[in-house]
Formats: C-alpha cells, sequence, structure tokens
C-alpha cells in the first residue's frame, strides 16, 4: 500500500533555504515511517519515504549534525536506522580519505574503460543498450531512463542498478561509477564508488550483493517483475587493497585576517571552526565531477552562487569567484575537502576539520561496524545544546 506522504521534489533547487524546507518537511518521516517504508521504489512520480537529503548533505549546503539532531529531537530512539544512514555518508567518506589509492584506482579503471568503450565494438554496444535503457530487463531499463531525465535514483534502486550492470550485463564496475558520477545530482566521490565496490564484492571482500526478482517485485510495490537476472553473483577479485593510512591532521586556523576559499563539498561556511581568523575575502572554487552532465554542473553553480551571498553578508566582506588573485595575498583558509575533484582542485591552504569529520573519519577504516557502534560516543563528543534527545 503507497504512503500518503506527498513525494519530493525533484528539481532539488540547490540552496541551503531549499535544503533546510526539505529538512523540515521530512522530519516529521524520520521515525517509524522510514523504517516501514524507506526501501521501497514507488517510481519516480510516486510518493515515496526517500528523504531526499543527499544533494544537500553532499555539499553540506546541510550538515549531518543538523540532520541527526533534527531526527533524534522528533522522534528519540525510533529515528536509531535513520541517524544510522546518515552516518553510512561519514563512514564512506572516511574510509575513502584513509585509502584514497581507492579512488585513484577508480579513476584508472574508469578511464580504461573509456578507453575499451572506443576500441572494443561489442562492449560498446553493450554499454550504450544499458545507458539508453535499451537491454530488454524489466525495471532496469525505466531506471536508466530514470537516472538521465531526472538525475535521481532511489537508493534500494541503485543496488539493483549496480548488481544487475555488474553480474547480469557483465560491464565493468567502474564505467558504471563513472556514469552514476556523471549523471547523479547527489554524486558523491565516497559514497558512489565505495557503494559500487561493495555491490561488487570488493569492499566487503566475496560479499556480492545480487540483485533478486522476488526483492525488486516486492520493494517496487509490484510494477517490475525482471527475468534472467544472475541471482547467484560471484564477487569480483582484485589485488589486495591499500592498507588504511592515519587520518592527516587539519590545519589551526591563524589569527588575523584570512581569505575563505569554499569548495563545492562544504557550502556552510556559516559554521565553520574557523577560531580567532578573521574573514575579509571570501573566493569560491568549483571542481565538478569529470564529465559531469549539464544539470549536475548547474546544480553545483547554484549552490556556489547561494554560499558566496550567503557568506558575503555574514562575514560583511566581497565574495565572487576564486579567480586570480582574489585572496590579495592574504592567508587563505578552506574547510577539509575529502577526497574527490574539490581537493584535487584546491591550490595550498590552511585546511580546517570540523568536529563531526574528526569523530567519524578515525573509526571508518575497517567495516561500518565499527562506526556504527560508535554512534552513541560520536554523537555525545559533537552534542550541541539543541541535542537534549541523546
Amino acid at each position: 500500500m503507497r504512503p500518503t506522504y506527498v513525494g519530493m521534489d525533484r528539481s532539488f533547487p540547490t540552496t541551503r533555504a531549499a535544503g533546510l524546507a526539505r529538512l523540515a518537511a521530512f522530519t516529521p518521516r524520520m521515525g517509524h515511517a522510514y523504517v516501514a517504508g524507506r526501501n521501497t521504489d514507488y517510481g519516480p512520480d510516486a510518493e515515496t519515504e526517500t528523504a531526499g537529503l543527499s544533494p544537500y548533505l553532499r555539499r553540506r549546503l546541510v550538515l549531518e549534525q543538523e540532520v541527526v539532531d533534527a531526527a533524534g529531537t522528533a522522534h528519540g530512539p525510533a529515528a536509531e536506522k535513520f541517524v544510522q544512514e546518515v552516518f553510512w555518508r561519514g563512514y564512506f567518506k572516511g574510509h575513502l580519505e584513509t585509502r584514497p589509492a581507492l579512488w585513484t584506482g577508480y579513476q584508472r579503471l574508469a578511464a580504461e574503460g573509456r578507453a575499451a568503450l572506443a576500441a572494443n565494438s561489442g562492449l560498446r554496444l553493450a554499454y550504450e543498450r544499458a545507458v539508453e535503457g535499451r537491454t530488454g530487463i524489466d525495471g532496469f531499463d525505466d531506471w536508466a531512463r530514470e537516472l538521465t531525465s531526472t538525475n535521481w535514483l532511489h537508493n534500494h534502486t541503485r543496488m539493483w542498478f549496480a548488481s544487475i550492470w555488474i553480474f547480469t550485463l557483465r560491464l565493468p564496475w567502474a564505467l558504471g561509477a563513472d556514469h552514476f558520477m556523471r549523471h547523479l545530482i547527489d554524486g558523491d566521490p565516497a559514497s558512489n564508488t565505495l557503494s559500487w565496490r561493495w555491490v561488487a564484492g570488493l569492499h566487503t571482500r566475496g560479499k556480492a550483493y545480487a540483485a533478486r526478482a522476488e526483492n525488486i517485485r516486492r520493494y517496487t510495490d509490484g510494477r517490475y517483475d525482471p527475468a534472467g537476472l544472475n541471482e547467484d553473483p560471484v564477487a569480483l577479485e582484485e589485488p589486495d587493497s591499500p592498507s588504511a593510512r592515519p587520518l592527516p591532521a587539519a590545519d589551526a586556523p591563524p589569527v588575523g585576517d584570512v581569505a575563505l576559499l569554499l569548495h563545492l563539498d562544504d557550502l556552510n561556511p556559516e559554521s565553520l571552526p574557523l577560531g580567532r581568523a578573521r574573514v575579509v575575502r571570501v573566493g569560491g572554487l568549483l571542481a565538478h565531477a569529470e564529465g559531469a552532465v549539464d544539470r549536475v554542473v548547474q546544480a553545483d553553480r547554484d549552490a556556489m552562487t547561494d554560499v558566496l551571498a550567503r557568506a558575503a553578508a555574514h562575514f560583511d566582506c566581497p565574495a565572487g569567484p576564486a579567480d586570480a588573485g582574489w585572496a590579495d595575498s592574504l592567508p587563505i583558509v578552506t574547510a577539509w575537502a575529502p577526497v574527490g575533484p574539490s581537493a584535487a582542485a584546491l591550490p595550498p591552504a590552511l585546511r580546517v576539520r570540523r568536529s563531526w569529520d574528526d569523530a567519524v573519519w578515525p573509526r571508518a577504516t575497517r567495516g561500518y561496524f565499527q562506526v556504527k557502534a560508535a554512534i552513541p560516543a560520536i554523537l555525545q563528543a559533537v552534542a550541541s545544546p539543541e541535542a537534549a534527545w541523546r
């Protein structure tokens, strides 16, 4: 039975105000309703129990701590499952931050895959059929078209899609991850890369995720019943994955005047731990995912426009693109950019890190369980005054 909750606006205007409005609208659903309905995808035009907060969390237009506090304040212990799902984002970021070679390895495989498409007509045909939704697989073809037309997919559907891509269509996982990164409006380097690796059986070695017809039938409310799926997949293999490195230390902000550099991984300058630094100039750096489609690029631009206006008002100083000479010889301070396009594009700068990341990332060196088990301690460590529910 479909829920009565009105579905989210998939236009996803990327401003902080829109993110806060989305948070307020979904907060009443973060308890028992979320647990009951979170796995069901009723389709792009139907109601949903999906929060739709990831485009805002990905850019930190809304903070993880704000979302967790809203859930706990509204629902107390009944918000446990929702809170755990928010922590997956921090887990993936911390895991990739301490194993950056997983990101460069993905980039290398994606580049090799793109080269193979140009050289191998059979692979190219299979790839084109998949991304254009012409495989004949019930459900998958609709999801492929939904992704390219709306730049969004339900989380459970992303798992089915990736499993079918890898194990039924036998397409390279990195090409699928690359396709997602270019099209998803919430495309996040850590969550996307490690989720595809998890489905493939590379993240949790030897344990692949199987898209099963019964599961798809059940959690699409009977809309799809695909035949011919590989429901007993053998996990992919690779050479030993890199060992975790210690989390690099953050920098202390200087005392006095600074230039603040903003990037797409943290667009919440009002809450940055800047100490006694005084922001007198703000610059914005746009570093999109490689090959990002126009709508994703525009969402990034809109988010940057929004944050520059907010930063100019908050710090009462000039704010604009970080073009040549923007910092005017001032010390440059920036929020820590996790592994991904922003981190690769950043100039030399002092990097400050949020207490949330300092509490989560060092626990993300192995499986998610060590983060999950530490959630009460993490929440206590980063508790805000209004979070009395803890």
